[in-house]
């Protein structure tokens, strides 16, 4: 037998002591509070986090447990205490939001138009960057027309950027459209997020004749289920858009179906009647053109400076075809 000192007997008991309370510690993580609690989250509770622990406890006598306790006291003092709400502004009306204007973005700003024929490639570039920052979806157009820029980096940028958002077009639409075709609970609210999401795109023609063709059609037919099943949903603006996109595809037949509808619908507001004097103009009917002319005129719809114009120019045009 060895004889121990005083200093080594106080060691071996702080080893035991810490050894028995790991052990507990590990039995009790991974054995008996899963069975008290059966309805843990996987987030909330972690065997493995318990067996860890455990080890480093008993690897480290005394200052492993002590390092988990004195954590454990840290965070109930900091986490369970009551909160003081009384600077926190929960009111909208009483925050203020002052959002620098981007003045150097936009004195940078140009018509792309225009853009395309400045020798100088960074600012090309600058401009072409400016445009993708914001709603790519909305500026497709210009985006197709740097396609024929002389610069090939700019040229190659578009035509990635144009590529990936028409491919995220295509499969968004065919998803949405085959949930449509399913005809579940969430039919009607599917129709009326594609008929203004593909209206966006489409607008901006620049897919190839077929493909522009086959997605308006899918459009019309979209249309066509939501004013069968909620009809007072579609807006005098969906109409004129599904006349438009039939009429640039040259299907007149159904272009004068949602003209009729518009009408029949809307027959107080300015969107349906446009929507028929550009049918009619398209179609060069001139006695429609102006019986329609003549109703808006007798109406109480207050026309803006764009129904104005585009009355102006539709006007000549028919009359000097008379």
């Amino acid at each position: 037998m060895f004889d121990m000192g005083s200093g080594e007997c106080i060691l071996l008991i702080i080893v035991i002591v810490s050894s028995i309370v790991s052990i507990i510690y590990i039995l009790w993580g991974m054995v008996i509070y899963p069975l008290i609690k059966k309805d843990l989250l996987q987030e909330e509770y972690s065997r493995m986090g318990y067996l860890l622990r455990g080890i480093v406890m008993l690897l480290c006598p005394m200052v492993g447990p002590g390092f988990f306790l004195v954590g454990q006291i840290m965070y109930f003092l900091s986490f369970h205490g009551d909160v003081d709400l009384e600077d926190v502004i929960f009111s909208k009306d009483r925050v203020k939001t002052f959002t620098k204007a981007a003045d150097d973005l936009g004195r940078d700003m140009a018509p792309l138009e225009e853009a395309l024929a400045v020798s100088n490639k960074d600012d090309l570039r600058t401009l072409m960057m400016n445009i993708v920052r914001g709603d790519v979806q909305k500026t497709l157009t210009s985006i197709s027309l740097a396609l024929n820029s002389a610069d090939t980096e700019t040229a190659h940028y578009a035509a990635s950027v144009l590529r990936d958002e028409l491919n995220d077009f295509r499969i968004t639409v065919q998803r949405i459209y085959k949930q449509i075709k399913e005809a579940d609970e969430e039919q009607i609210r599917y129709a009326q997020f594609l008929l203004s999401y593909m209206n966006c795109v489409l607008e901006q023609k620049v897919f190839t004749s077929m493909e522009q063709e086959s997605f308006v059609r899918m459009m019309e037919e979209v249309g066509d289920i939501l004013y069968e099943k909620e009809n007072e949903l579609l807006e005098s603006t969906q109409y004129e858009w599904l006349c438009l996109r039939l009429m640039e595809i040259k299907d007149y037949d159904l272009a004068e179906k949602w003209c009729i509808r518009g009408m029949k619908e809307h027959p107080e507001e300015l969107g349906a009647y446009t929507c028929q004097l550009n049918f009619y103009f398209s179609t060069q009917k001139k006695e429609q053109f102006f019986e329609v002319m003549e109703k808006l005129r007798k109406s109480r719809i207050i026309l803006d400076s764009k129904t104005l114009e585009m009355i102006r120019l539709f006007s000549r045009e028919v009359s000097s075809c008379q």
